[in-house]
């Protein structure tokens, strides 16, 4: 039997204290049923965390993030709306859940309450051909849904890391990208319509339309908005033909700058690679070190993919312009490797047995300065004690600008604890970044770690959207401490 009051809680002094939790769970099992509702400790137990990399710290340590005190499975969007105007009458806080893939804590339930768990809205309902959409429940898995759609000659094309656990709601309210965005785009390029249940409990149905002029997109408010402003439970997605045909290339650079210049003169071409992905020096050490050609250098990985005279255009093209610019040619041997390994994640959570902190921070900048931040970011980084070493790859390239992907690892210092020092790098990278006239997030979402930076962010702009907030959800009962009011301290400084 787990004993919660063994653990320790991370963010105790946010929690909302429930006064009549019988009352409360009575009345769930009326809108849900007695077997859709759980206050088991075990239960609440699954619930704590989010797949945040500084969670797995805590786990070993005996702490956890933040504690629930129920858990609810709906089947109906009927049920959510009750669940949604109970919360409402009695100041509970909700917080949706879909796979716990998140690592931004946007799952982490910091105030207690109600978590709402998607897995049974998990169904694919339809599938358009001459349109070319598809209609899914939002709690639907990723590669289920992939795997579907390739049975019956269609792919999605979005495949994130976290394909293998992670939902199509999830995608939505954290405006995710995928592996292959270069081509098809992120979650925000492919959503067309879809079902929305505000905080208060009123049900939003947006149309599916491919493009309109009929005011502001208020559906837009959604995507991305962390589940902090309305729940999402039905989707209506852009597909594609399953691609004919795949070439993969693969090209090593002498210097960082190289590599940029040469994929932004590939896009600039209308030429869209699929998957392009440039590693810096020390992770092309970390992931091709077998290839000869590419030690010392900078490795860069495209996939084309298509029918097969775009993909033949495709293929010269790139290869002539990585040429151009100092490129040297490593067959195929690279991509294939990424391929077989691009769903590994066993190196960052095996990190936590030896007492390291390690996380990643993906960051959104235009083109012109992207180098000097890349360089600068770094700089600034290595200075904080404790760090052992930050790294950076670009997984997602647009004809105006990237979004990297940084790697940071550290040993706290005696005086900081590892919450402290984990905080200390991830704002040193988004203050050095905001202040490169970057974006402080590319596909992640805001979660907790990002919500004190959105002032920052967004500037005045920020106070209308918190006024959206106030008007959707006065009594801030859905997913709060999360975008509009972080636990952790505000004013985006140390």
């Amino acid at each position: 039997m787990t004993d919660l009051k063994e653990f320790e809680l991370i963010y105790k002094e946010d929690r909302r204290e429930i006064k009549d939790k019988q009352k409360i769970e009575t009345k769930l099992r009326e809108i849900v049923g007695i077997n859709n509702v759980s206050s088991k400790e075990i239960d609440l137990l699954a619930y704590t965390k989010d797949t945040s990399l500084i969670g797995f710290n805590w786990t070993l340590q005996g702490k956890i993030a933040g504690l629930p005190d129920f858990i609810t499975w709906p089947e109906t969007v009927e049920q959510i709306s009750e669940i949604l105007k109970l919360s409402n009458r009695e100041k509970i806080p909700v917080i949706p859940y879909g796979e716990g893939s998140g690592v931004v804590g946007g799952a982490i339930p910091v105030y207690g309450g109600i978590i709402i768990d998607m897995k049974k809205f998990n169904t694919i309902l339809e599938i358009n051909d001459k349109d070319l959409t598809v209609t899914v429940e939002s709690g639907t898995n990723g590669m289920n849904l992939e795997r579907y759609l390739n049975a019956q000659g269609y792919t999605h094309g979005h495949i994130p890391q976290s394909l293998y656990y992670s939902s199509v709601g999830g995608w939505i309210a954290h405006r995710s990208a995928g592996q292959f965005s270069t081509k098809y785009g992120k979650i925000e390029d492919m959503v067309m319509g879809m079902e929305v249940i505000l905080p208060q409990g009123d049900i939003l149905k947006f149309k599916t339309i491919a493009r309109a002029s009929t005011g502001p997109q208020f559906e837009k408010l959604f995507i991305g908005g962390g589940g902090t402003l309305g729940i999402i439970t039905k989707a209506t997605l852009r597909i594609w033909p399953y691609p004919e045909t795949r070439t993969l290339i693969s090209y090593a650079f002498p210097t960082f700058e190289d590599s940029l210049e040469a994929t932004r003169q590939i896009l600039r071409q209308q030429i869209y690679p699929a998957v392009i992905r440039i590693y810096d020096a020390v992770e092309t050490i970390r992931h091709f070190g077998h290839i000869e050609k590419a030690k010392n250098k900078v490795m860069v990985v495209f996939v084309c993919e298509g029918i097969k005279k775009l993909v033949d255009l495709e293929e010269v093209i790139t290869k002539e312009t990585c040429e151009k610019n100092n490129g040297i040619n490593c067959g195929e041997e690279p991509v294939e490797h990424w391929f077989e390994t691009r769903f590994n994640v066993t190196e960052t959570s095996s990190t936590p047995t030896f007492g390291i902190v390690i996380d990643t921070i993906e960051i959104g900048f235009l083109w012109d300065k992207a180098a000097e931040m890349y360089h600068f970011v770094l700089e600034v980084v290595k200075k904080v004690k404790g760090l052992l070493f930050i790294t950076a790859h670009i997984s997602h390239f647009y004809p105006n600008g990237v979004g990297f992907y940084f790697t940071f690892a550290g040993i706290p210092p005696r005086e900081k604890t590892d919450l402290e020092f984990y905080q200390e790098v991830w704002n040193t990278v988004i203050k050095t970044v905001e202040d490169c006239g970057g974006s402080f997030g590319h596909h992640h979402g805001v979660g907790i770690n990002r919500s004190k930076w959105m002032s920052v962010e967004w500037g005045k702009a920020f106070d209308s959207l918190k006024k959206i907030k106030q008007l959707l959800d006065p009594n801030n009962i859905l997913n709060p401490g999360k975008i509009f009011d972080g636990p952790w301290e505000e004013g985006g400084e140390n």
